[in-house]
């Protein structure tokens, strides 16, 4: 689907809330000072793609219209002066824009702020990087960042077949913790594939596991990836005095009662801000080179929904999202 014209591209517009999106023919962006220009190969499509483009996706800070997307993985086309880390022809990923006035990953060509970006993973596909970034950098900020996570540590990982919960599994199993995930009895297989004990929500109590696991003492660290009652059962799996929480979605109300009661601690993770405030993204740039040191090492491996997509068919991408049909991360091919 590449463009004739050197000056401009094709790219995706969500034009207004629930409007499907429509293929235009936008000006190729340059790299300023500070940013590279980017290729596009696959782009990963998110829920939070798909909140943006529905009009529920305020905390994004992206009004519509606008280009979305927020993961990519692509081949570098240029650097702008100041950028040392890359030059033209190395094979990139990252969390890099469709937020904060951004522009989004669906398109041919973008140039981001370089500080965003990693060399991907030489053992993965375009494909496989682009499912990566937003998930893992979520994943990371929680049991790395947050909570220390280490070796000999009880982690539970609540959705743990899950976008992040996958990815928290397998970080806490390089970090030498042992993990355990909550999932549905159809994901016991995954789980336990990726080294985690499986732990079926519907057929036990936090009560039930707390004492099966950790003999009623609690989890070290609980990542909750779910939210709401999921975040309130965090709280009571918590190891006493030492236990720390994490959450990527504990934006309800919730009482704290529970947790400090066994003397716990609570974090949380919003990984949009650095993008948005445009403050701490040379982060962002480390836990992605750490997330291809552990790909590379053969410690992490992303869940990748299989089907192909294109520009032509990111609708139908996003309706699979939005039904709740997909298995793994859903992933555009930009260049076909």
């Amino acid at each position: 689907m590449e463009t004739q014209n050197t000056t401009t591209m094709q790219a995706l517009m969500a034009t207004e809330a629930n409007a499907p999106f429509t293929i235009t023919e936008v000006e190729r962006p340059a790299a300023a000072e500070g940013q590279v220009l980017v290729r596009i190969i696959a782009s990963g499509v998110s829920v939070l793609d798909n909140k943006i483009r529905t009009g529920k996706g305020g905390h994004a800070k992206q009004p519509l219209p606008a280009i979305l997307g927020m993961d990519f993985a692509g081949i570098v086309e240029a650097v702008g002066a100041g950028v040392t880390r890359f030059k033209a022809g190395d094979e990139v990923y990252g969390l890099a824009g469709g937020i904060g006035g951004l522009q989004g990953t669906y398109a041919q060509y973008a140039a981001f702020d370089a500080d965003l970006l990693a060399v991907k993973p030489s053992s993965l596909s375009m494909r496989q990087s682009a499912s990566m970034p937003l998930n893992f950098i979520t994943a990371w900020e929680g049991l790395v960042d947050r909570a220390n996570v280490h070796e000999g540590q009880k982690v539970l990982v609540h959705g743990g077949a899950g976008g992040v919960g996958h990815l928290a599994v397998q970080i806490a199993r390089a970090f030498g913790a042992d993990v355990y995930a909550t999932g549905s009895a159809a994901q016991q297989q995954y789980i336990e594939s990726i080294g985690a004990t499986f732990i079926d929500y519907r057929a036990t109590t936090v009560e039930e596991y707390v004492n099966k696991y950790t003999n009623g003492e609690g989890f070290d660290i609980v990542y909750d990836t779910l939210g709401g009652a999921t975040l309130d059962a965090s709280f009571v799996a918590a190891r006493y005095y030492t236990g720390h929480v994490v959450s990527c979605l504990g934006w309800g109300e919730h009482k704290l009662a529970p947790l400090s009661f066994r003397g716990a601690t609570y974090s949380g993770v919003f990984t949009l801000m650095p993008m948005i405030a445009g403050k701490g993204r040379k982060h962002h740039g480390e836990i992605m080179e750490e997330a291809t040191k552990l790909a590379d090492a053969g410690k992490l491996v992303p869940l990748v929904d299989e089907r192909s997509f294109t520009l032509a068919s990111a609708n139908d991408a996003h309706d699979i999202l939005e039904n709740g049909k997909a298995n793994g991360k859903l992933v555009i091919d930009v260049a076909e």
